[in-house]
């Protein structure tokens, strides 16, 4: 996807060397932003094989609201190394998109904690007010995130709904663009395709803003060179993208959606690229 490669060659050519919590240098650009026509086939990279089978099951995940892994671990890892060993996670972003705490005061003066489900509200607001610009989820909760191992990197999105198309903007405080952004490209596309259909508009676009959007570098011959990605990057650069797949969902509710009700039909792809996780 011409894109994903776009953002690539942004941050290499245009990044600078900065340090972080992981010990491995980034390249890291401020500021960077992409969209892309979701009605011209699912933005599932092919410059290199991607995992569907996880970034399904992980959105699905999502979806029910859990503040655990014990489920999704059976399907994939990936939450793996932030989870606790009984697979709690301190920072879930599903469960505050389903479950989160909002706080008011009660007649007596006293603080009383209520949840609210963002995803119901945003389907419900759309049916009833499509021209609506407060359709906004948000997975950054001030408490959480000072103590979290991990805070949500892509802690908020805003739904919009123009000439009957469903549109979604993600924003992200921090994105690794080799492993990390081709994921949340494919996740919040998907997102928006399952919303689409709850609600019967067509599909519009899907925009991004990266506030650090980064490459983790290290020289060759370096004790940390495993983790170097742009080596990787500057491969899929070389590459052609190919034609995007289609992705076709089961016309259900989406509290009933289920694994086998989404298929992924003609997905080409160029050869794999191993990328390290800097944890």
């Amino acid at each position: 996807m011409k894109q994903y490669l776009d953002l690539v060659k942004l941050v290499l050519d245009e990044g600078i060397r900065k340090k972080n919590r992981t010990g491995i240098d980034t390249i890291s650009y401020f500021g960077a932003f992409y969209k892309v026509d979701l009605s011209e086939g699912f933005p599932l990279l092919t410059t290199k094989q991607m995992y569907w089978n996880s970034l399904l099951h992980e959105m699905l995940w999502y979806l029910s609201g859990e503040d655990h892994i014990r489920n999704l671990r059976n399907k994939t890892k990936i939450w793996d190394a932030w989870a606790d060993e009984d697979g709690n996670l301190d920072t879930a972003y599903g469960h505050y998109w389903r479950h989160f705490p909002s706080a008011s005061k009660n007649e007596k003066g006293e603080w009383e904690v209520k949840e609210i489900d963002q995803i119901q509200y945003v389907i419900d607001e759309i049916r009833k007010n499509p021209n609506s610009r407060r359709l906004v989820v948000t997975a950054w909760e001030p408490g959480n995130a000072i103590s979290s191992k991990l805070p949500p990197c892509h802690y908020t999105y805003t739904f919009n709904v123009s000439n009957g198309k469903l549109n979604c903007h993600l924003t992200q405080r921090s994105g690794d663009v080799a492993l990390g952004i081709p994921f949340n490209l494919a996740a919040y596309s998907l997102l928006t395709n399952i919303i689409a259909q709850e609600v019967d508009l067509e599909l519009g676009f899907f925009a991004h803003t990266i506030i650090d959007a980064h490459i983790y570098f290290a020289e060759e011959g370096s004790p940390n060179e495993k983790y170097d990605h742009s080596r990787g990057l500057l491969e899929q650069l070389k590459r052609e993208p190919l034609t995007l797949p289609k992705l076709k969902i089961a016309k259900k509710p989406i509290d009933e959606l289920i694994f086998e009700d989404f298929e992924l039909t003609n997905y080409r792809h160029h050869g794999k690229i191993k990328f390290e996780v800097a944890v």
